[in-house]
């Protein structure tokens, strides 16, 4: 966001912050899918799944939450997980929470 307009004046906050469980399960998961020993995914696909995301989802996503938005596109896009499969264990998840 550098360099546009509102950002490009605004001071980065560079303090260092615990990570919330999500956040260490998001980090835990991209080591093990992009491991040498698996090569699922690499991290120029990651990039690239974020990078595509919509402006209003990738604005209001924070930083771990794009990162599972890249794993589910890639994993996804490779047939490691069906569509249709996520979306049922999203739904899965999302009620047991409830």
């Amino acid at each position: 966001m550098g360099g546009v307009e509102p950002f490009a004046s605004q001071a980065i906050d560079r303090t260092e912050h615990e990570l919330s469980a999500f956040d260490k399960r998001v980090d835990a998961m991209v080591n093990l899918l992009s491991h040498p020993s698996r090569a699922l995914m690499r991290v120029d696909e990651m990039r690239d799944a974020i990078e595509a995301m919509p402006p209003a989802e990738y604005d209001a996503a924070a930083y771990y939450e794009k990162w599972i938005h890249a794993i589910a596109e890639v994993m996804v896009h490779k047939d490691v997980i069906g569509e249709e499969e996520l979306v049922l264990k999203l739904a899965e998840l999302k009620e047991a929470e409830e």
